[in-house]
């Protein structure tokens, strides 16, 4: 393999100016849209040795066969271009947002003579007012009877509203009281116009004054007698008060803002969309995205700003993402301009900036916002491995690249955890036909171990070791069952070469042949063979890696859900040795502080005022944590680094090598 492509063009002829490069495949294909500040310093990083570039980069750069590229006079213009060209070009290595779920949203068709509301999923409509998106349908159906018992606008559709208007006679929902247009009746075209006003002005505000407005003309029609009119101002106060119900407060009430939040592996990414209005969320929205070549958080922000606002999505002046983008300044002026050009009254005008949160309520909401997008990751991925063609043409793919002779029906997946070189465990889940089998999940207990080569070998061993008695007859006794099931078609360990040929030791150390091994490297996704010098590389967007990258995933959290269980006990253990401190007073100690951190922060002054804990006895305690306070938490950070982002807590501890069953969601 060359050093680089032969038909790299030399340095001197890129320019160094801002610009929009796009590179293309033999037949003249746009295969990618990029832009730069410096084109020569940017270009220069595509054409470096080709061993040092991300697999899919270099996937990208050999399917190429020719670059070209445009210099602008602004970031801004280079912004703009490489949107159109995007969009024009529609390239297969740049990033496509797909939404994670059809969304249903309430809008208002002010363009129409007599302004409708309805429910609707098409984003397009002509001159429409959008509120939303909701999470499910009869959200926004709610939303709409509660807001047309205050203010009765149109809910008919266009063909009643005409023969309404032509024939004289109220439309039908106009009959039942469900519509309150001018085909009802009821109020003129102007008078109905105001009211539609009144509507998508409360919608945008959540304004409380309404209420309060409401409230005050109810005790005037009380105090007049006028009961009948004071109740139904006490019904639309009612149905007010519900519809700011349905929204969660998150911030103060002046607050408008839009939080994206940004959930990502290797492979693919979600991100998800709070719209704050008033201080409150008014829609969550979601996308997922495969990453074609290797692309920085910055560039996933920067292209959903440019996806969502290029279409008209309403833009406010606030807008929180968890990283800022490179050209921050620039798409904050492309922004601001297209906020302008939007702006329909002063509200609108100001320039947009954009921030990532640091502490406070904006910090907690993008917690929040993140932890949605990683579960939309998940359930994008367990969607892909829980179709049954899906998963048919994933145990095909991985037979055929892995050279089996047979697919995979039943693959078993190996992982190690342990807090520096301490509580060593390792999991071991499996997946037959495609699915998880959790009832037969297994948790090791690795007495000692120098490194997690030696682990793995432990590991494998004694699970291999069982192989032999798979073959025998099953002999049930009361509710005991085997400790494993028949024969694996794959052993997957999570790691690369090391990984690798310490379980391939252990197998021929046992004598077992006939099933095949393979590690998945977390760098790259790179699949590793025994006594192969280089990786199989399974295509990115295919459904075996997603399978194979699941096993892994699902591994990894049952190893490191076990050996957090271990360090809780071990805690409780170390506590107990302390002379004097039995049980009960380790349960109460805990109970009284709430957490083993907060025990370890606290000073024998603090100690001691637990009941049933003396001076002398708080001493011992907090020498006792005091030795294993740093390193405890230094590795624990270190573990929660590693977890996935789920909260799924398994089942207690049992013997080493006994069946668990996870909780795992599917």
């Amino acid at each position: 393999m060359s050093n680089t492509v032969s038909w790299r063009p030399k340095a001197s002829d890129i320019p160094t100016q801002p610009g929009v490069y796009r590179w293309r495949d033999e037949r003249g294909r746009v295969l990618y849209v990029g832009k730069a500040k410096n084109l020569r310093q940017r270009l220069s990083n595509y054409f470096a040795p080709l061993p040092s570039l991300h697999e899919r980069t270099r996937r990208m750069v050999l399917t190429a066969r020719s670059v070209e590229w445009t210099v602008v006079g602004t970031d801004i213009e280079a912004l703009q271009l490489e949107y159109t060209w995007i969009k024009e070009f529609d390239p297969p290595f740049n990033v496509k947002f797909r939404d994670d779920k059809t969304y249903p949203f309430m809008a208002i068709t002010l363009a129409d003579e007599a302004p409708r509301v309805m429910v609707s999923r098409n984003t397009r409509i002509k001159g429409a007012k959008y509120f939303g998106p909701y999470p499910k349908i009869w959200a926004v159906h709610d939303t709409i009877d509660l807001m047309i018992k205050v203010f009765p606008i149109r809910t008919c559709s266009d063909s009643s509203y005409k023969k309404a208007m032509q024939t004289g006679k109220p439309c039908f929902p106009g009959q039942i009281g469900r519509c309150g247009g001018p085909c009802s009746g009821r109020v003129t075209i102007e008078e109905h116009r105001r009211i539609v006003d009144e509507f998508v002005r409360f919608m945008g505000s959540y304004d409380r004054r309404v209420i309060a407005d409401r409230q005050r003309q109810m005790k005037q029609a009380a105090e007049e007698q006028r009961y009948e009119d004071a109740a139904r101002f006490r019904d639309q106060v009612g149905a007010l008060e519900a519809v700011l119900e349905k929204s969660a407060v998150v911030l103060r009430d002046s607050v408008d803002l839009d939080l994206f939040a940004v959930s990502e592996d290797e492979l693919a990414a979600a991100v998800q969309l709070f719209t704050v209005r008033g201080g409150r969320v008014r829609g969550a929205r979601g996308w997922v995205l495969d990453k074609e070549i290797d692309i920085s958080t910055g560039d996933i922000v920067e292209q959903a700003l440019q996806d969502v606002y290029s279409r008209g999505g309403e833009l406010p002046r606030e807008i929180v993402v968890p990283t800022l983008p490179d050209d921050v300044e620039a798409l904050e002026t492309w922004l601001t301009d297209l906020r302008t050009e939007s702006a329909t009254d002063g509200r609108m005008r100001g320039r947009v900036q954009l921030h990532t949160p640091q502490r406070g309520d904006k910090a907690n909401l993008m917690q929040t916002a993140t932890l949605n997008a990683a579960q939309s990751l998940m359930l994008y991925k367990t969607k892909r491995s829980a179709d049954f063609a899906t998963r048919s043409t994933a145990l095909a793919d991985i037979q055929e690249a892995l050279g089996m002779t047979e697919a995979p029906l039943r693959m078993e997946c190996y992982d190690v955890s342990h807090l520096q070189g301490t509580n060593i465990v390792a999991s071991m889940v499996v997946f037959e036909d495609g699915l998880p089998r959790k009832d037969q999940y297994r948790r090791f207990s690795i007495p000692s171990s120098t490194d997690d080569t030696e682990s793995i070998y432990q590991t494998l061993t004694r699970r291999l070791a069982r192989l032999d008695d798979e073959l025998a007859p099953v002999e049930e006794v009361g509710e005991q069952r085997k400790r494993f099931a028949y024969r694996p078609n794959l052993l997957i360990v999570d790691g690369g070469q090391p990984q690798v040929a310490a379980a391939q030791r252990a197998m021929d150390d046992l004598g077992v042949t006939g099933i095949q091994l393979a590690g998945i490297a977390k760098r790259l996704e790179e699949i590793w063979l025994p006594d192969d010098g280089f990786p199989v590389i399974l295509p990115r967007n295919s459904d075996a890696l997603f399978l194979i990258q699941r096993i892994r995933d699902e591994a990894h959290r049952f190893a490191i859900t076990f050996q957090r269980q271990r360090r809780k006990r071990d805690i409780a253990t170390q506590l107990a040795e302390i002379p004097g401190l039995g049980a009960t007073r380790v349960a109460v100690l805990l109970k009284h502080f709430g957490s083993v951190a907060r025990l370890k922060k606290a000073s024998a002054k603090e100690i001691a005022e637990v009941k049933g804990i003396g001076p002398t006895l708080a001493a011992s305690i907090v020498s006792a944590m005091g030795t294993a306070a740093q390193a405890d938490e230094a590795a624990a950070d270190e573990a929660d680094a590693d977890e996935p982002a789920t909260d799924e807590t398994d089942a207690d501890e049992t013997d080493a090598d006994a069946p668990v069953a996870a909780t795992a969601p599917e």
